[in-house]
């Protein structure tokens, strides 16, 4: 199979994007967020610790967070010891427990102890950028975002829709290819085609839904026998990274920690 050139016209450009989108709506048509959450606060914390880990991990630690501060005021008048011991296993706990406490002294002070639900509100939060708060709007309020994380950033360019490995110009340069309604499940689907098909090191061009027009079609393993064996996930028929996973999700739900003894997989 030829790789399918990134169209040298703009028209082209969009026309080829908008088929690679339905090309992973087809694949993926239980695409979600794969941090477990109830409300805006839930997954605003879940998301500024899912840095630099993976959302299983989130997942397996957030239990027993919310149990322990299940509202904005009770985070904000958190032990700060206490709480740096919670998140440990998300890795950079002294980081994100500063975060979590000044975001949570923010929501109680400046917000009535609710999660405003504007860009522009929600990055004044200490450690929310961009990317969680296009996560908490998209997910909550139902305001359009895109979420670019590693795999978006990657895939985008591997599709040819942007040349930077800014996220905020990643981000730009994807608007401007589809509609606004669009921007919230288009990164579920770049986010989920990049953790079970399309990886960082060897993607598995082999076994990938949209090979026949991507641009990137055999930086990969091309073989079908051999592209399988590097399928992750619910197309590997293991777990997803969600301990509570929607209804139509097709795979088992993850393991709990104390199933998990190590390393909690991929991102």
């Amino acid at each position: 199979m030829r790789r399918a050139k990134v169209p040298e016209t703009r028209t082209g450009l969009v026309r080829q994007a908008r088929r690679i989108y339905r090309g992973l709506a087809e694949a993926y048509p239980y695409a979600h967020p794969e941090l477990d959450f109830e409300n805006a606060y839930q997954l605003l914390v879940a998301t500024v610790l899912s840095a630099q880990t993976t959302d299983l991990r989130v997942n397996q630690t957030t239990p027993a967070l919310f149990a322990a501060y299940p509202t904005p005021e009770d985070l904000a008048a958190a032990d700060p010891e206490a709480l740096e011991e919670l998140i440990r296993p998300t890795g950079f706990f002294r980081a994100k427990a500063r975060s979590l406490l000044g975001l949570a002294k923010s929501l109680r002070d400046d917000f009535g102890g609710e999660v405003p639900g504007t860009l522009k509100e929600l990055v004044t939060l200490p450690g929310v950028g961009r990317k969680t708060a296009n996560v908490v709007l998209g997910n909550v309020f139902g305001v359009p975002g895109i979420t670019v994380d590693t795999h978006f950033g990657r895939l985008a360019r591997r599709f040819g829709w942007s040349t930077s490995e800014d996220p905020v110009v990643v981000e730009q340069d994807v608007a401007a290819l589809f509609p606004k309604r669009d921007w919230t499940m288009l990164s579920h689907y770049l986010v989920f085609h990049g953790r079970r098909v399309c990886h960082a090191r060897k993607p598995a061009c082999g076994a990938c839904p949209i090979a026949a027009i991507c641009p990137s079609y055999g930086e990969g393993e091309t073989d079908p026998e051999k592209a399988q064996t590097l399928l992750k996930y619910e197309l590997a028929g293991k777990p997803g990274q969600r301990l509570k996973p929607p209804p139509d999700f097709p795979g088992p739900p993850a393991p709990p920690a104390a199933d998990t003894a190590g390393a909690a997989g991929a991102p």
